[in-house]
């Protein structure tokens, strides 16, 4: 056993290409535990030095697959399109697109996970309403999907369990930023969920995980090719998360937020990415139209009052308190406030995402290590974003928290993170790319 071990990690650290059998051996042997953490750890860093060819990668892909249970949705009518974010700061997307695309007749199945290091969770934000239950069985999974449209829970242990285990030492070896190792990761949990195609949002900037826009384009691209290779309409997006999305950061603060774009009050860079996600979902779902049409339908369905039932029928469904969509205060508040001023008079050039997410885990909002609990109600309120004028003394954003001992670095991270210029700067442009079967082009709109 351990000869063959050997050899694999040694034939991958000197750039030779793993057979289906080898690739196979050493991910069951890590999964049952007879392969230990030192020699996984070396073969991931093997792996992340020379990379994969792209057969080992769908290779990869479909063992980690294979190495769990799928969630079928044959049974549940309709196109069903799943969405994924490669993560980052105020990314509270999924709760908009979702019920939108619900609303125009596309169901939208997402597995989402919690928040680790500067990027938020779908799970612990969706955990803020009360009530919330984001596990599920696979029936309920399709239940849900069924009667609302939509419906967003986590990877539960019987799902892709080699990702899991995987995931975790990756995050533990400084192997997390691989692009055929995110793929593989990301597609085998996408193709476990019974969907008729993906759309995928691959962020990139400070806030990202692929801080390169050149290797967020290169990870998007593998895994649309991974996508229609099992011939599921795959496509994507480069986002800009040079600066958080929205104007706040924080579980129960960015629920907030998430509905009040529903009820048609949306920030505008937060819409022109779940605008951008929800033409490309209508696309993969064989539903041809031009980018005006499907934003008039979006704004339409928005304007009906049709996409927040949908999000109320949802939460109901999942056990959620549905009054939140009505009434702010039933969801988690911090009981401390503060405000930060603008340092100096000018216009806003940049915001850190990185950085804010880094604060934003210091006032309790984030966690440190997987068992940290989180604090739902505490984050960031921004007043102003970049390219705007702020005038010195004025609030450039609210700390929520209850974690009174750490405003001092909360408030210098912060500081630290928003810089102030003496001329005007453009408003960022938060799409970038499109990624579809024919390639990468610049996003056209």
């Amino acid at each position: 056993m351990a000869a063959g071990t050997y050899e694999i990690i040694s034939r991958k650290r000197d750039g030779q290409e793993l057979s289906r059998e080898e690739i196979a051996y050493f991910i069951e042997g890590y999964v049952s535990g007879d392969i230990p953490d030192y020699q996984a750890a070396a073969w991931l860093m093997a792996v992340y030095i020379r990379g994969l060819s792209d057969r080992e990668l769908a290779d990869l892909t479909e063992i980690m697959l294979a190495s769990g249970d799928r969630i079928p949705l044959d049974t549940v009518e309709g196109r069903k399109i799943d969405k994924h974010s490669t993560g980052g700061v105020g990314d509270k997307v999924s709760f908009v697109v979702a019920p939108l695309l619900a609303a125009c007749g596309v169901r939208v199945p997402m597995l989402s996970g919690r928040g680790l290091g500067h990027t938020g969770g779908t799970l612990d934000k969706l955990e803020s309403i009360p009530g919330m239950n984001v596990f599920l069985s696979g029936a309920e999974f399709r239940r849900v999907l069924a009667d609302t449209g939509m419906v967003i829970c986590g990877q539960t242990d019987t799902i892709v369990p080699a990702d899991k285990k995987l995931y975790a030492l990756r995050d533990a070896t400084a192997t997390v930023s691989s692009i055929p190792l995110i793929a593989s990761s990301i597609m085998s949990k996408k193709l476990a969920l019974g969907s008729d195609g993906i759309v995928l949002d691959v962020k990139t900037g400070s806030g990202a995980f692929m801080k390169d826009e050149q290797d967020s384009i290169r990870l998007c691209q593998t895994m649309v090719a991974i996508g229609e290779k099992t011939g599921r309409p795959t496509l994507g997006i480069i986002s800009s998360m040079d600066q958080p999305l929205g104007r706040v950061v924080g579980n129960s603060l960015e629920m907030i937020e998430s509905i009040e774009a529903l009820q048609g009050r949306g920030s505008s860079d937060v819409m022109e990415v779940t605008f951008a996600l929800g033409w490309c979902m209508l696309r993969a779902a064989g539903m041809e139209m031009s980018y005006a049409q499907a934003v008039a339908r979006f704004e339409e369905a928005i304007a009906s009052g049709r996409a927040l039932d949908v999000f109320r029928r949802f939460i109901a469904a999942q056990g959620g308190d549905a009054r939140v969509c009505d009434d702010a205060a039933l969801l988690p508040a911090s009981r401390h406030q503060e405000e930060l001023p603008a340092p100096a008079t000018g216009f806003i050039t940049a915001i850190d995402s990185f950085a804010v997410g880094m604060a934003a885990i210091d006032t309790g909002a984030g966690r440190r290590r997987k068992e940290d609990a989180v604090a739902h109600g505490a984050g960031f309120v921004f007043h102003a974003h970049v390219g705007e004028r702020v005038e010195k003394g004025q609030s450039l954003l609210t700390i929520h928290s209850d974690q009174a001992g750490s405003m001092p670095a909360v408030r210098e991270r912060l500081l630290a993170a928003i810089r102030i210029g003496s001329g005007p700067v453009a408003r960022p442009k938060m799409v970038l790319h499109l990624a579809d079967r024919d390639g990468i082009k610049p996003w056209p709109y």
